[in-house]
């Protein structure tokens, strides 16, 4: 049997890749599988843990809901993306001074919300933290300390403007 596949073109972490891909393949399988950002996790595959979360565009997006054909000509931030290798952004450091991470599986998801979550909105209220990480679920943490460790980078990130 003849398998369709479509061109595509997407920026991932500050490069253009030319793929020819399968119709029906999710974003995070292709981050992984086919670019080698095994940074991006597979949690669930139906997108209620978060932990696949990558920036499209700048924004939160869970990329085991997402196609590859989808990201077309779009810009992707995978957690490898985040750091230019010699300095950490303020929220992977920020979640390490806090210990926002036990485990560690959800923390690249929570770390890319995170991001979207700051760039939104700045200054978040405790609530407006909890609200807007409510589609990244962690199972060691209690969430407490990933709560911390967004209001420690709001501040980092307040501070170095």
């Amino acid at each position: 049997m003849h398998q369709i596949h479509q061109e595509i073109t997407v920026t991932v972490d500050g490069i253009s890749y030319e793929r020819a891909v399968e119709p029906r393949t999710l974003l995070v399988h292709f981050l992984r599988e086919d670019l080698g950002k095994v940074g991006t996790v597979v949690g669930c595959d139906t997108s209620n843990c978060g932990a696949c979360t990558v920036l499209v565009n700048g924004q939160s997006t869970k990329s085991c809901s997402m196609l590859a054909v989808q990201a077309d000509g779009a810009e992707v931030t995978t957690i490898q993306g985040v750091s230019d290798g010699n300095e950490w952004h303020p929220v992977q450091s920020a979640f390490k001074e806090c210990h926002g991470l036990q485990c560690g599986y959800c923390t690249p998801g929570m770390v890319m919300s995170s991001i979207d979550l700051l760039n939104e909105n700045p200054n978040p209220s405790e609530e407006e933290i909890r609200e807007g990480l409510e589609g990244n679920l962690c199972r060691c943490t209690g969430y407490h300390n990933i709560v911390k460790s967004v209001q420690r980078a709001a501040e980092m990130m307040e501070g170095a403007k």
